[in-house]
């Protein structure tokens, strides 16, 4: 593994070590939903979210195919919202909707 795939992995595994703590996680999702790039953005960092908590269990939780909800949290995904709902629920979160602050 070259020295950039190990520093790669590292901070991976210090990020989802990090997401295990329920507040870290929100901070983090909420930057995410602030990205330009969102959609894309947000799932992943769902994905990391899950992965903090064990996608098996999580997946299990949520009722939800594990191999489908990584495809559903990759750049890619499109997951229905009924999954949305059905994952954050397993995660202890809710989605909410807020006004809109000026610019």
């Amino acid at each position: 593994m070259s020295k950039v795939s190990k520093r790669n992995a590292s901070y991976h595994e210090d990020l989802v070590e990090s997401l295990k703590d329920p507040e870290e996680a929100i901070g983090y999702l909420r930057a995410a939903l602030e990205e330009s790039d969102m959609p894309e953005v947000f799932l992943v960092a769902l994905r990391n979210v899950a992965e903090a908590r064990g996608m098996s269990r999580v997946a299990r939780d949520a009722r939800l195919n594990r191999e489908n909800l990584y495809k559903a949290l990759s750049r890619k995904g499109n997951p229905e919202l009924s999954s949305l709902y059905a994952l954050l629920d397993a995660l202890g979160l809710k989605l909410s909707i807020e006004l809109k602050r000026a610019s």
